[in-house]
């Protein structure tokens, strides 16, 4: 029996990709692989088949987790090329969205123009303390992106070489296809030249007529006191190239923040847990407490009870957008020792004889309903 394709390894892509991940490598598998461009070529047809079948079944939600869960076998039974749920707009578009890319661009164009085009956003993570949040932070962040080829400028073409007017369409940019079985004509981008109206013979060898190459980058980010995890800064122009020499897209880099040793965060408030003994509930005490930077002293009132509230205002965090910061909020959490001294047990046992069950605040109140449960 005949191996199976893989449909995320047609596409060269992982099984976590988004659709515009998968879009995006079809398209450059359509544009590499397409039997225009490789005339007699029967590996790179069979190639272009593959990625054709791998990006229907990938691009339509419910094929794609049928697939995703059964395999094969979840897909028996389901239609092929289905355009009943797409109006003519969308029909229109889709070509346009698949092969509008290439060493002539690389970016969506408008339906109807070959104008410059901004390029795609891209996006990376950036990891932070706490201590970050509450002063802000400069951080380095590395990232890879793809940049136009240095040899070719971008044009995909070697040195001295100058593109040709493409055959398939035959310089227009625009191919008419059939729609809806044939009952009418479209006219779409050139799948061959992406529109452009030429191709290139002789490719850059840096490159391979891709025009682009992967380029590391490293960008010193400033992220502010008080950002949240999850939010993200824009870095202007630091995404990919656009085509037809439009603009950079933008790079966002998301930030996350690390989990604290102490403190856990609510808004703009820390939470610190902070254990205490028994005489210190009792008897109160006064304490210097960690904060964010630094340390806080902090009374304990005489008769503190186990998850009682002391709260320190100002000493969270900065808020982002310049307003008041947060507060410290210690719980305190009451702990019995599990081993004494023989003292201490002396005096425990003193004290327990002389306990006043009218001066504690629960104990009074609960007795009285055991009496009353039981009488």
């Amino acid at each position: 029996m005949p191996t199976q394709l893989d449909y995320y390894e047609a596409l060269g892509i992982e099984r976590g990709a988004s659709e515009a991940d998968v879009k995006r490598a079809y398209r450059k598998l359509a544009m590499k692989h397409h039997p225009d461009r490789n005339p007699g070529d029967a590996a790179a047809e069979a190639k272009f088949k593959e990625s054709a079948e791998a990006y229907e079944v990938l691009s339509d939600a419910e094929k794609r987790q049928r697939y995703d869960q059964y395999g094969h076998a979840g897909l028996k039974g389901t239609s092929g090329h289905d355009f009943s749920h797409m109006d003519a707009g969308d029909i229109f578009s889709m070509f346009e969205d698949i092969f509008s890319g290439g060493p002539f661009g690389g970016q969506r164009r408008r339906r109807g123009g070959q104008g410059p085009q901004r390029g795609y956003d891209l996006q990376t993570q950036a990891e932070i303390t706490l201590e970050d949040v509450a002063n802000g932070v400069d951080r380095e962040i590395e990232f890879t992106r793809q940049d136009l080829c240095e040899s070719c400028k971008g044009s995909g073409a070697a040195p001295g070489a100058k593109p040709v007017a493409c055959v398939s369409c035959g310089g227009a940019g625009q191919v008419a296809q059939s729609g809806l079985g044939g009952m009418f004509r479209m006219v779409t981008t050139c799948p061959a030249c992406a529109g452009a109206g030429k191709v290139i013979k002789d490719k850059c060898k840096t490159c391979a007529g891709d025009g682009r190459r992967p380029k590391k980058r490293v960008l010193s980010v400033k992220i502010p006191a008080g950002i949240h995890d999850g939010q993200a800064i824009r870095v202007g122009g630091e995404g990919e190239p656009g085509a037809m020499g439009g603009p950079h897209g933008d790079l966002h880099v998301v930030v996350r923040v690390e989990e604290h040793d102490l403190f856990t965060r609510e808004d703009d408030h820390l939470i610190l847990k902070m254990p205490i003994s028994f005489t210190q509930a009792a008897l109160g005490a006064t304490l210097n407490v960690p904060v964010i930077n630094g340390q806080h002293e902090i009374t304990i009132k005489p008769g503190s009870q186990h998850g009682d509230l002391i709260r320190a205002s100002g000493k969270g965090l900065a808020n982002l957008r310049g307003g008041r910061s947060g507060d410290l909020v210690i719980v305190l959490l009451i702990e019995v020792p599990t081993k004494l001294t023989g003292k201490q047990e002396e005096l425990l046992r003193e004290f327990a004889d002389t306990e006043d069950r009218d001066v504690m605040p629960h104990s009074q109140g609960f007795w009285d309903k055991i009496k009353s449960y039981i009488s």
